[in-house]
């Protein structure tokens, strides 16, 4: 028996591509949620598909590539489909689509030897698709596409639009497919209102439709003013016509609108040069576009190619290229990633491509520089491709303004830390950093600096935090207050929701900074929370903090040498100050409240240990008030704590109050005193 030998590299990416394809795909069919764009998850599969070819033994029925979509959402009825659900297979180049006509011929040709099937091209609605069962001809069902088996009955919102027929022409048994969508012209009203109300747009009409159909409520779907086109017969009670053109016109005559804009051509190439019309003509018409789909005319060749385990042998989808916008290139900074391996991303005037607005994009490695000639303030195409991550593809050469200098590939990148140093990778057009210690380093005080003890960006952990700096959209701390809400797209699991909230976390974090947290922030060596509320409560700015003497840092009651020449050494470094520069052009900060007389009598040189949780209140916040006050909180219990407040689940610190004989106290004795 012959085994097929599977690398274990390739075996690993595809177990992590399948992995990754179904949870996209569980993500949009089933929740409406649009992690990744629907371009991005046709090159995941792509490149599964290929690993597939390459490897036939990796095949398995539950394969990513051997099924439709996700399961229906619990909220509708489920309903199972008579006719299985199809998706098409995709081509994204001409050569793509030869290579389908090549296929059809083979299959054909043992049964017609001198084969020249016509094909019907199509438009490819960018909506929802929809399945529509008639009993007697009266609309019975509507339901999703679901995992192609099983769908959702989502009948009485497909009710609401007026060009889905109630009653047909005659009264027969048929089962058609058709897709539901939104006119331009509707979603610009819409997104009007959602301004008006205060609410997040919607990017794209395909995103409003699956929606609003999936709303329990009809009247929202009602509002919407959606539409549909009917594009296929699955079933039908009468005989079937011989040819795709005459099934367009036998729909028609029963009463479904049908896409006008379709034509018959006699061979492969006729079909690419409609693609090619309407590729220039762009996806954004009365409804929205992203190719067009073409199918065997005739119904006997048809029947012969049927279908594969998940698509149809007889028609393709052929998808238009990537969007393509043009924006100004500011600046090239260095991405770090794991590894040390330093890749250039170009800093862009912030500029909408493919539905979002983005200000970051990838320059692969040094030779992809020297191939786009790139220079600073250039005019560049920027394109948002199969990946999400935008990437430049050439430059307008004709706007360069003069006197501008080409890029210059260095040496040292700072982020690299130590001397910054770095080398190219023997064999490979990357470079990577000498010094790959300290790309940890900054991942920790990057991620410090986001946290609840520094600047609270809430919604944006450790996790992110991370991703952001190995996807080269943060360098240096002052990067977070630059990202637009595209930019998040680049990170996987972000969606259109996800990456605004994000956006908004961070733009809400930079308001009213209390001085300290900045202070905390920073990862200035041996400057923790308490030191950095000493020096806020003495130097008041920032500014004055900076300029501060050594003697004057080491005079301060709770700061000593080591952290007074620790501040001295920072403010220093012209590094450190100039990132500072930048940091306090998108922050507000707050001055530090002095300490009443009042609260100097409550908790003026008292030491406070917390341990379990609190119920009114966090432990940022009970630890804040207590500052208010005077006090100090610490991490362990000693001899010199002067209470340890204990909350439910109480750990050990308890214990060693106990066993030092501390005084202990509940939350409510701690509301008392902060009364």
């Amino acid at each position: 028996m012959n085994v097929e030998r599977i690398p274990k590299e390739d075996r690993e990416r595809y177990e992590k591509l399948s992995a990754a394809i179904d949870h996209y795909r569980r993500q949009f069919h089933v929740y409406d949620i649009e992690e990744i764009t629907e371009s991005a998850r046709d090159s995941l599969m792509h490149e599964l598909t290929e690993l597939e070819a390459k490897y036939p033994s990796l095949v398995t029925q539950e394969s990513p590539s051997q099924r439709v979509a996700g399961k229906p959402l619990p909220q509708f009825e489920k309903v199972r489909h008579e006719v299985p659900q199809w998706s098409f297979n995709d081509a994204f180049s001409p050569d793509d689509l030869r290579a389908f006509d090549e296929r059809v011929k083979r299959f054909l040709k043992d049964a017609y030897p001198d084969v020249r099937p016509h094909y019907v091209c199509e438009l490819k609605i960018d909506g929802l698709k929809i399945v529509f069962t008639y009993e007697k001809g009266m609309l019975k069902t509507a339901a999703t596409r679901g995992d192609g088996t099983l769908g959702e009955d989502v009948t009485q919102n497909i009710r609401t639009i007026e060009s889905v027929p109630l009653r047909l022409s005659r009264p027969i048994d048929i089962i058609v497919e058709g897709e539901v969508w939104m006119s331009s012209k509707n979603l610009e009203r819409l997104n009007k209102e959602r301004t008006k109300n205060g609410e997040p747009l919607f990017a794209n009409p395909r995103n409003v439709a699956a929606g609003s159909i999936r709303q329990l409520d009809p009247k929202i779907a009602a509002a919407r003013k959606l539409d549909v086109f009917i594009y296929d017969v699955a079933k039908t009670s009468e005989q079937f016509p011989p040819t795709q053109l005459e099934e367009l016109e036998y729909l028609r005559a029963l009463g479904f609108k049908v896409n006008p804009h379709h034509e018959l051509v006699d061979s492969i190439e006729g079909a690419i040069a409609f693609w090619e019309s309407w590729k220039k003509k762009g996806r954004h018409q009365e409804y929205w576009i992203d190719g067009i789909v073409v199918k065997i005319n005739e119904r006997t060749y048809e029947e012969v190619l049927s279908y594969t385990g998940k698509a149809p042998r007889f028609a393709i989808a052929f998808k238009f290229p990537a969007e393509e916008v043009t924006t100004i290139l500011e600046d090239i900074a260095f991405q770090v990633g794991r590894t040390g391996v330093v890749t250039p991303v170009a800093h862009l005037k912030p500029v909408q491509v493919a539905g979002s607005t983005v200000s970051r994009a990838t320059l692969h490695n040094e030779d992809e520089i020297k191939r786009l000639d790139v220079c600073f303030g250039d005019t560049v195409v920027l394109r948002k491709a199969g990946d999400v991550i935008p990437e430049i593809v050439s430059v307008v050469r004709d706007l360069r303004p003069k006197g501008s200098k080409p890029f210059t590939w260095p040496t040292r990148v700072n982020a690299c830390g130590g001397d910054g140093r770095i080398e190219r990778v023997p064999g490979a057009a990357a470079w990577r950093c000498v010094d790959r210690s300290s790309i940890s380093r900054f991942k920790r005080a990057f991620a410090y600096f986001i946290s609840k003890k520094a600047l609270d960006v809430d919604g944006v952990g450790e996790k992110v935090a991370e991703l952001l700096i190995d996807e080269g959209l943060v360098q240096s701390l002052d990067d977070l207050f630059t990202l637009e809400e595209g930019d998040f797209l680049a990170l996987p699991g972000f969606a259109e929701i996800s990456a605004k909230n994000a956006h908004d976390a961070i733009r809400a974090a930079s308001k009213n900074v209390p001085l300290a947290r900045l202070i905390t922030g920073l990862s200035i060596d041996h400057v923790g929370e308490e030191t950095a509320r000493d020096l806020a409560g003495h130097f008041g700015t920032i500014q004055k903090l900076r300029s501060a003497t050594l003697d004057e840092l080491q005079s301060i009651d709770g700061v000593g040498g080591v952290v007074a020449e620790s501040l001295v050494q920072w403010f220093a470094d012209e590094k450190n100050t100039a990132m500072l520069d930048r940091l306090l052009t998108h922050l507000t900060i707050l001055k530090p409240e002095k300490i009443s007389t009042r609260a100097a009598l409550v908790l003026t040189g008292k030491t406070l240990v917390f341990t379990g949780a609190l119920e009114t209140m966090s432990r940022e916040d009970a630890e804040e008030k207590v500052r208010a006050l005077g006090g100090k909180t610490a991490g362990s219990v000693s001899k010199k704590t002067s209470y340890v407040v204990a909350g439910s689940d109480a750990g050990s610190k308890l214990d060693k109050a106990r066993s030092l004989g501390v005084t202990i106290i509940s939350e409510q004795d701690l509301l008392k005193l902060l009364a």
